[in-house]
């Protein structure tokens, strides 16, 4: 990999080698690794719904979130009202929170509305509950000091108004439809009048002119009916997403930074632990023998020369031995290839260490963070390990390129499959790994093969291919 500084965009064949393309199996194994992925880095896209469908869910959501705004409007502000009457004499306090209460069992039904209705995702927030040991009063006034709660009191405020009119649009929308479409019939009771909207277009006169021009209104505002019916829909729906569910989506952010550090303290403990194990066991034992030998030797060297001098030769294979063995832990932590000229050069140099034949393409970005360098470097030798170890492999595929603003590295082998990440082993390490960075390994290894395992880390301000 001479040659091979920081970043780089290359193709490598086996060993090495320039390599011309990927075969049908490796090709098969990167798309569904680029699937994979999607689902992890993406928001999953909401599912294509027929239209008719999607007339009567919007029809249906519409009618609804105004009657839930109505129910709202009418609980909220007699609960309001009351407890702002009846707080001088403290009664106004549990009737408060009974109306955020009743608001909150109405936000639940909006919420499921938008899930089944808008086909949105609604997370439901984590509502502040009171303490085990809390007395009746506390417990009666926690919903008082919930921040969510007053969301949905503000909401239940809004939602009639938002709700109100957008059924009055649609029910206008619809009936100017209808209108137009039967206004043929139902003009042969109309009484005759002048200056009716044909003649002031000037497109004619008499009642034939009259049912053409509402047939042709008619026509047009069926056409754009469903895309009213949306627009209403996404007017109330919108109020009531913002909020009902932004707190929710917020405290998830919340939730999966805490567990991906966690994740990084568990990965930096159990390296740690590990790396102490492997010195006591390897170079510690090493160095104990080789201070031994070279006492031995001390001793040896007046009495028998020559016996000293085996002894001191059978020390320094012992300290060549211990330090290739350092060298090997090193490596573990952070190899000098990758510090010093970056994830292309430490990858090529793992290519020409495995045994399988390997063929890859390398699209990697200039000036990466040396935590997503480390991170997608040990994913691809855990990987290649596992296929030597395990897989039974003859032919292995490694793909690194940027995808949504990820750094994706992906390892297809021809192997036996099924490889799984359990706990205990070097997958389960790895995975748990990228969730301190944020990041995401998949695997997929039926039996028979092939086996992909794609490993995903964010980069900084999303920025990707």
């Amino acid at each position: 990999m001479n040659g091979v500084g920081r970043g780089g965009s290359e193709r490598w064949g086996v060993s090495g080698r320039p390599d011309t393309g990927l075969s049908g199996w490796q090709a098969r194994g990167v798309d569904a690794a680029a699937d994979r992925i999607g689902d992890v880095t993406e928001n999953p896209p909401r599912p294509r719904v027929p239209l008719l469908r999607r007339l009567a869910d919007d029809s249906v959501f519409v009618l609804s979130g105004w009657s839930l705004g109505l129910a709202g409007f009418v609980v909220v502000v007699t609960g309001v009202s009351l407890a702002a009457g009846l707080l001088v004499v403290w009664v106004g306090v549990p009737a408060l929170a009974g109306a955020l209460l009743t608001a909150r069992g109405l936000a639940h039904v909006q919420r499921a509305q938008l899930r089944h209705r808008l086909h949105r995702e609604a997370p439901t927030p984590r509502y502040l509950r009171p303490a085990p040991a809390a007395g009746r009063v506390r417990r009666a006034l926690t919903p008082l000091r919930d921040p969510q709660s007053w969301f949905d009191l503000a909401w239940a405020l809004l939602a009639f108004v938002t709700g109100t009119v957008a059924v009055v649009v649609a029910v206008s929308w619809a009936a100017l439809a209808l209108g137009g479409l039967t206004y043929w019939f139902w003009q042969r009771w109309l009484p005759e009048s002048d200056g009716s909207l044909v003649e002031l277009l000037g497109w004619g006169s008499g009642r034939q002119a009259e049912s053409l021009l509402n047939l042709g209104i008619g026509v047009v505002a069926v056409l754009l009916l469903p895309g009213v019916l949306r627009l209403c829909a996404g007017l109330h729906g919108g109020v009531a997403d913002v909020l009902l569910c932004s707190r929710a989506r917020l405290q998830g952010d919340v939730q999966r930074v805490v567990d991906s550090r966690e994740a990084a303290r568990d990965a930096e403990a159990a390296s740690l632990r590990r790396l102490e194990r492997d010195l006591h066991d390897g170079p510690q034992q090493g160095m104990v023998r080789l201070a031994v030998d070279i006492s031995r030797a001390r001793r040896q060297l007046d009495v028998d020369p020559a016996r000293a001098g085996e002894i001191l030769d059978e020390a320094l294979v012992r300290a060549r031995s211990t330090t290739q063995e350092l060298r090997a832990l090193s490596r573990g932590i952070a190899p000098p290839l990758l510090v010093d000229r970056g994830l292309a050069a430490a990858v090529g140099e793992l290519l020409q260490r495995s045994p399988i034949p390997t063929t890859s393409t390398l699209g990697i970005p200039e000036d990466l963070p040396p935590h997503v360098e480390t991170a997608v470097y040990f994913a691809v030798a855990e990987a290649l390990t596992n296929v030597a170890k395990h897989s039974a492999a003859s032919r292995t595929a490694l793909e690194i390129t940027t995808r949504d603003g990820h750094l994706v590295a992906t390892v297809t082998d021809d192997g036996i499959g099924g490889a799984h990440i359990a706990k205990g082993s070097g997958l389960a390490g790895l995975q748990q790994r990228l969730a301190g960075l944020e990041g995401a390994l998949t695997v997929s290894s039926p039996a028979g093969g092939p086996t992909v395992l794609a490993a995903s880390v964010p980069l900084p301000g999303g920025t990707g291919a």
